[in-house]
């Protein structure tokens, strides 16, 4: 199908689903009168590879701002953390009776880094995890939205789904009642499926040749543990915050309110897609809204204040390490999509960036860019979207809802029809100062990656 007919089938557990509109066709992309930027081309080996920036001068020097600046102020605390980890490896080598080489290898780094949560923040996450069973949090979790965004979801019962686990929700607008969308969630795993945690768009929203709107339909899989006859569904906080995110996703989709179907829902700019998600999974780390997703799966207590107050302190926790090494995947990104060497060898490339930058040594004998899916799945060039994206959703919660309140109505029904309702059908750019009543700054980034920064010192997004 072509970008002028809406899309309802998608393969989700092996099976196509089909939605009762997908034959309607919406307005045509061509009728459009939004100015589509024209893509951002990197030349590589005779072939142009065709990007779509937010913004052009912003993606042209990410290079020497974001991931070369960023990689230099965050060195410093890498290089402190894994000192920490290094301690940490030293005892325990000590305790087991093992050598000790003196070094963080790169199958040490995920173990230890948990250590550190454990020991230095003293975050004991399987004990955390029995404040978060699944029913629990999905309660919570649609609450909040639905109070924040001015919504109200329904449960949807004997309809047809895909899988017996599925479970199906209309969304309405709390204030009118207009009907928005439906949304399916596919939370548990089973053979064949994605494996993943992600947000499809099974339907887009537009508008039909009779002027009549076809709702937004969307789908968030995930695999997080199934509950049995004798065991609950748990969550880590991570698969919480997992949540938040890829719900915020399904928002996006489903608060949309495009007149065509090509700039439906997330069909924004690639380094603007995780914005709006990124921003929303700062609820799972403040208090209000973790007491409301949160009780004991077998006494319904709440979080112990000392354990919530150890879990919120940790969110700084490896956050050096962490960025270092999102550096170092948007660099070989960048890399092997921008250099003039035809020859470049990926995984040498890799082991480079990770002497240089981490400090850890990549594995010997393996090839890590052959697992690194996005560099050629959608993300070609633009992984550094991840980072880069943070600057705006940092700044977009710091400034709005941190200022006037994290569960503020008033400033998310600003953040639904400023960021969400446009869909792609106004540039990241335009929404961005709308919502925030100025041009983008990138303190709040740096302040939440454990950095110190001037406060009275103006800066925009491309000057890290």
């Amino acid at each position: 199908m072509t970008l002028e007919s809406c899309r309802g089938m998608t393969g989700l557990g092996g099976q196509i689903f089909v939605l009762a509109n997908a034959g309607k066709s919406c307005s045509s992309a061509r009728e459009s009168r939004k100015k589509v930027k024209r893509p951002f081309l990197l030349e590589k080996s005779g072939k142009a590879i065709s990007v779509n920036p937010m913004m052009h001068q912003y993606t042209q020097s990410f290079q020497y701002h974001i991931s070369d600046e960023l990689a230099r102020k965050l060195k410093p605390l890498g290089e402190e953390e894994r000192a920490v980890i290094i301690d940490l490896k030293k005892e325990e080598c000590a305790k087991r009776g093992f050598d000790f080489d003196g070094i963080i290898n790169a199958w040490d780094l995920r173990y230890y880094m948990n250590q550190v949560e454990e020991v230095k923040y003293f975050v004991d996450q399987n004990l955390l995890k029995e404040y978060f069973p699944m029913e629990v949090v999905t309660a919570g979790l649609l609450n909040i939205y639905q109070e924040l965004l001015g919504l109200t979801f329904e449960l949807i019962e004997n309809k047809p789904v895909w899988h017996e686990d599925v479970k199906m929700y209309s969304v309405k607008d709390a204030a009118s009642g207009e009907l928005l969308g439906q949304f399916y969630l596919d939370l548990y795993p089973r053979e064949g499926k994605y494996g993943h945690a992600a947000c499809f768009g099974l339907q887009p929203g537009c508008l039909l040749p009779d002027k009549t709107r076809q709702i937004t339909v969307a789908g968030m899989v995930a695999n997080f543990t199934k509950p049995t006859p004798s065991a609950p569904s748990l969550l880590q906080h991570d698969e919480v915050e997992t949540y938040f995110h890829e719900f915020g996703h399904v928002m996006h989709q489903i608060c949309s309110k495009a007149e065509f179907a090509m700039f439906s829902g997330t069909h924004v700019e690639r380094d603007f897609v995780e914005a709006p998600s990124q921003m929303l999974e700062n609820w799972v780390w403040e208090k209000e809204p973790l007491l409301r997703m949160s009780k004991h799966y077998k006494d319904q207590s709440m979080i112990p204040q000392d354990l919530l107050e150890k879990l919120l302190k940790s969110r700084l926790a490896n956050t050096g390490l962490f960025n270092l090494r999102q550096i170092i995947l948007a660099k070989v990104d960048q890399s092997l999509h921008t250099s003039s060497n035809a020859n470049i060898d990926a995984n040498e490339e890799y082991a480079r960036l990770c002497k240089e930058i981490l400090g850890v040594p990549a594995s010997p004998g393996t090839n890590m860019p052959a697992t690194f899916g996005h560099l050629a799945g959608g993300y070609d060039a633009q992984y550094y979207g991840y980072l880069w994206s943070e600057v705006y959703s940092m700044d977009m919660f710091y400034s709005r809802f941190r200022q006037e309140g994290i569960m503020s109505s008033k400033v998310g029904i600003d953040y639904r029809n400023f960021i969400l309702k446009p869909g792609g059908s106004l540039d990241a750019d335009e929404m961005l100062k709308c919502f925030l009543g100025r041009e983008p700054k990138q303190e709040a980034f740096l302040l939440s990656k454990g950095l110190t920064v001037d406060q009275d010192k103006q800066s925009t997004p491309s000057a890290c």
